[in-house]
């Protein structure tokens, strides 16, 4: 009695084994085929990329450059974001947002001034290049008697100056981008 349910197993699990290894009678399958110069061609369907959760082309169309005036894959305009990297490039970044366009440093000690740093916000707010795009804060701290970091004051066209600095570095980027 033993044996038999054994074989029958073995036959059940033999059978499905051999009935998932059967071909398909629907499927065409295609060869190369040598054509009239001697090449060979194939008539097969071609496959086309499938949609994915993050659109056609996945992945590769985030980092893509659509234009010249913004770049694909980040929500701002991809001169002043370059160029605002590249203006504030001596001094330590604490966060980077190219989706939101937004740029914080840390603090900064220039090596000529002792007791004093800065700290600069840098806000992209569109695709366009104008400039109206962007929005430059600049915080300044000094030491106290207590050796305490302090607010104070900061003239109001030093940010007008860090924002055209910007402003110059891309549209140089962009007329490079441009140029033949």
């Amino acid at each position: 009695m033993k044996r038999s349910i054994k074989a029958f197993i073995c036959a059940i699990l033999l059978g499905s084994l051999a009935s998932a290894c059967s071909s398909n009678p629907n499927i065409e399958y295609k060869y190369p085929e040598k054509g009239q110069n001697g090449q060979y061609t194939m008539d097969a369907p071609k496959y086309e990329d499938r949609e994915t959760i993050f659109g056609k082309g996945g992945l590769g169309n985030i980092f893509a450059e659509k234009g010249m005036e913004s770049g694909g894959g980040i929500g701002v305009n991809s001169f002043l974001w370059r160029a605002s990297l590249d203006t504030l490039s001596f001094m330590p970044l604490a966060s980077a947002d190219p989706f939101g366009g937004l740029i914080i440093t840390d603090w900064f000690s220039p090596n000529a001034v002792n007791g004093e740093r800065f700290k600069i916000n840098v806000y992209i707010m569109g695709k366009a290049l104008r400039a109206d795009g962007i929005k430059v804060t600049v915080f300044r701290q000094v030491k106290d008697a207590s050796s305490a970091w302090v607010d104070t004051k900061v003239n109001a066209e030093t940010a007008v100056d860090i924002e055209n600095a910007i402003l110059t570095k891309a549209r140089k980027l962009k007329m490079e981008a441009v140029a033949p």
